[in-house]
């Protein structure tokens, strides 16, 4: 039985080519999940009994932040992969992960507020939980931002590495932060340690809409860094004679 040599895909070329088979897959999983996922949400698991329908904004907030710190640090990791390595497709990666992260981290704050309203009385408030979510959006923007200014792929690699390294001590600050400060944020709504205290068709909807962001998250970082590859290659004589095909 002959193996799979799965290092031949760490080459942008032939990665190129296994990510256009696997992102319909994920595109279409994600669009299923997604739409079981808001129906079970919306219109399946029961109203709170002291939030209301309100708390109904939690099936897309929590997921969302969820992602955004673990696009992080998959980005951060993938970064770090490509400053130690100097493996390309890495950096490409990277490159790929960030603005789905910087928008799963806008959507935690927006939806946020829009929570934080009813329940606090005020669209904004310098909780730590909040403002250490604001610094994770600004870690995206700063990277992006400093990918984009840079015009020698490789000096905007390894600075948006050091970015992306830096700034991923901030993860654990947005996830401990409420129990290592006196915060507004409520805690975890699941833990490992002990048995959820939802209802099971919320948790139910929550885990459906957070495996959808997830499959959602691939199926655009394929597609992304399909693009990236073809900038950055757009010299190879490879990429020159898909482009001829292709007309």
């Amino acid at each position: 039985m002959s193996k799979i040599n799965w290092y031949k895909y760490s080459a942008p070329v032939t990665f190129y080519g296994l990510a256009g088979k696997m992102f319909p897959g994920f595109a279409i999983l994600s669009a299923i999940l997604f739409a079981i996922g808001l129906y079970i949400s919306f219109f399946v698991a029961p109203t709170d009994a002291t939030q209301g329908d309100a708390y109904r904004i939690i099936f897309i907030h929590v997921p969302a932040a969820w992602m955004s710190m673990f696009i992080y640090v998959v980005m951060a990791a993938y970064a770090g992969i490509g400053l130690a390595f100097n493996t390309r497709l890495s950096a490409m990666m990277a490159q790929a992960l960030a603005p789905t992260g910087a928008l799963f981290c806008f959507i935690a704050l927006f939806t946020g507020s829009f929570w934080g309203k009813p329940m606090w009385g005020a669209w904004w408030v310098w909780d730590a939980r909040l403002t250490s979510q604001l610094i994770l959006f600004f870690l995206y923007v700063g990277f992006i931002s400093l990918q984009a200014a840079i015009d020698d792929p490789r000096r905007s690699d390894r600075a948006g590495a050091l970015i992306a390294l830096v700034g991923v001590i901030n993860v654990p600050i947005i996830y401990f932060s409420v129990k290592w400060w006196n915060t507004l944020h409520q805690g975890a709504s699941i833990s490992l340690t002990k048995a959820p205290s939802m209802a099971h068709t919320m948790l139910l909807g929550m885990l459906i809409m957070a495996l959808a962001c997830w499959m959602y998250t691939i199926a655009v970082a394929l597609y992304r860094v399909r693009l990236i590859i073809l900038e950055r290659e757009r010299n190879s004589t490879w990429v020159s004679d898909l482009m001829k095909e292709m007309k």
